[in-house]
């Protein structure tokens, strides 16, 4: 890759497409701090290209002053003091500065890249829809914000898992666009690994899916439920994992406990699908890519397993819960690598 990446001729694209995909790795990172730290909710009002942060008492105190007014200062943090309303403004300031940052980074990148030319014919079409998905994700965010800015002082978890898979979405096409680069004049020797596409597709979706219910447990809260390993509590399957009586399925999405449930039960089935891809892989031949991408997930399960393990043991901590975020995205990232490589058309070379 590193050959490869050298003699490109469109390093500076993938440099630039690359930079996107980090950026939008620390807002979901940063975003994640903020709803840990509980300061989603803290600025009430949004500007579609970012503003200064207050730099005067005066300036603090019209923020503060607008803080006031939402349900969330009224129903939960009455007492708050300035200093205490600082620091949770700083996360919620930060993240959203980052995706600000995210936008100028890519219209400048667009705007050399297409000024000088750099951009062919197929490459330009793509380059529009990032540019069309991270505006639309800028727009989600206040949408899901604004959820908890009426009466409710919680942001629906729907919205929240939306807002999520929204971020995930422009990483996975960005990245995607960064590998057909970087690629581009690689040849790969012909291989098996086409056999491995529907097990990799499959643990894709289960990531995907694990991803979804991991920001319905966030926006719930439902890490906190039942800090226990390997039951919940004294039992697998408690009573209040079934609370709600008009719907039994409902309790899977809208129920606390319910919704643990499922995150923590699914964790197994995406272990058991990097098992089944892993076991159909070592019957197959295949390139050092698809090898690689198979180790990655075999380590990264691991460790994303254990950290969710101890996340809910220690009853979600900051640093655990952004780092059980971070193991989330690794995964996501690998299985991209992965199934670039399994549907790459081979051609002459070595692997």
């Amino acid at each position: 890759m590193t050959k490869f990446f050298k003699s490109n001729s469109n390093r500076g694209i993938i440099l630039w497409l690359l930079s996107g995909c980090a950026l939008v790795y620390t807002m979901v990172v940063v975003g994640c701090l903020t709803r840990l730290t509980h300061s989603g909710l803290s600025i009430t009002d949004w500007s579609f290209m970012g503003s200064l942060p207050p730099l005067s008492n005066e300036s603090w105190l019209a923020h503060f002053t607008k803080y006031q007014q939402s349900p969330e200062f009224m129903i939960k943090n009455s007492s708050m003091n300035m200093e205490e309303f600082k620091s949770i403004f700083w996360w919620e300031y930060i993240h959203r500065t980052i995706g600000n940052t995210m936008m100028f980074v890519f219209l400048i990148g667009f705007i050399w890249f297409l000024a000088t030319k750099k951009f062919t014919k197929q490459l330009l079409p793509k380059m529009l829809l990032l540019f069309a998905m991270g505006a639309l994700q800028g727009l989600i965010g206040w949408w899901m914000v604004k959820s908890g800015l009426v009466k409710n002082p919680n942001v629906s978890h729907y919205r929240l898992a939306i807002h999520l898979m929204s971020a995930f979405s422009v990483f996975a096409v960005t990245f995607w666009f960064a590998l057909e680069l970087i690629f581009k004049e690689s040849s790969i020797s012909e291989s098996q690994g086409k056999k491995l596409q529907a097990p990799a597709f499959i643990l894709f979706l289960t990531v995907i899916i694990q991803i979804i219910f991991g920001a319905f447990v966030a926006g719930l809260k439902a890490g906190l439920f039942y800090p226990t390993w390997p039951k919940m509590g004294t039992e697998w399957f408690p009573e209040d994992t079934i609370l709600i009586e008009d719907s039994f399925v409902k309790n899977f999405f809208e129920n606390g406990a319910g919704v643990q449930f499922i995150h923590r039960t699914f964790a197994f089935v995406v272990v058991a699908c990097v098992g089944w891809l892993w076991y159909k892989s070592n019957k197959l031949n295949t390139t050092k890519h698809q090898q690689l991408g198979i180790s990655l997930l075999i380590y990264g399960v691991t460790a994303q397993f254990m950290l969710g393990v101890y996340t809910l043991l220690y009853q979600v901590p900051i640093a655990l819960g952004a780092l059980h975020q971070s193991g989330a995205f690794f995964l996501f990232t690998v299985c991209i690598y992965l199934l670039f490589h399994i549907n790459k058309k081979p051609q002459l070379g070595n692997s």
